[in-house]
């Protein structure tokens, strides 16, 4: 008999929960025990049913996707994590890796790929792109894997509002890009400065062009 990796299904969308629950039910392999659509559930769920591998929603509210992976890793560190995210890996997944997640897959690839991502992940190894797999090898051989350190200490909002200051998107262009206020735009950067050690608005534009460029040069 097939071993069956069991898994909890945790995303805030009830669509893409089901659509997930029909793409696994024809795999032999895997078997979703639980569904959560915020953090909290998600925890009551894996301290319950003890699934092998929690495919996580990134875009939960606000930074909750975050701190919920702080308290699996924590809490449960038995669990293995596979982000499922539309925000483009490039930007998230080495701060995701360092925090503990075991593979990165975005919510536009082809089935096939994310199913090929779970099996990677339950087999207990760490999966990413060929282009991030490639860029961090190209970092530590060209000794430039500190680049990336900065950006780790920002949230996912920072990181939304940096790569649009780096399009050249003023903060009511963001505000409307991220369905947010310029109030909590003008927040975002202040703290995306005090982290980046930056002092003014136009260090920040500067800072975000060269880190754009860095991007395409290592094949974003």
């Amino acid at each position: 008999m097939t071993h069956r990796t069991t898994l909890l299904l945790v995303d805030d969308h009830p669509v893409v929960r089901e659509g997930l629950n029909f793409l696994l039910a024809g795999q032999p392999d895997f078997l979703v025990v639980g569904e959560a659509g915020d953090a909290p559930a998600a925890l009551e769920a894996v301290a319950r049913l003890h699934p092998q591998v929690v495919v996580l929603d990134l875009t939960l509210d606000g930074e909750e996707a975050i701190a919920l992976i702080a308290d699996l890793r924590r809490n449960h560190p038995q669990a293995r994590i596979l982000v499922l995210s539309m925000h483009d890996e490039m930007l998230y997944a080495e701060r995701l890796l360092a925090l503990g997640v075991s593979g990165y897959v975005m919510k536009q690839e082809a089935p096939g790929e994310f199913l090929r991502a779970l099996r990677r992940v339950a087999a207990g190894d760490v999966h990413v792109s060929e282009a991030v797999s490639a860029r961090l090898i190209s970092r530590v051989r060209s000794g430039r894997a500190s680049l990336a350190s900065p950006l780790a200490q920002l949230t996912v909002r920072e990181r939304d509002v940096i790569r649009l200051v780096a399009k050249g998107l003023g903060t009511q262009e963001i505000a409307r890009a991220l369905d947010m206020s310029p109030k909590t735009v003008d927040s975002h950067r202040r703290n995306v400065r005090e982290k980046l050690g930056l002092t003014s608005a136009r260090d920040l534009v500067r800072y975000a062009v060269r880190w754009a460029a860095d991007q395409d040069g290592q094949g974003r």
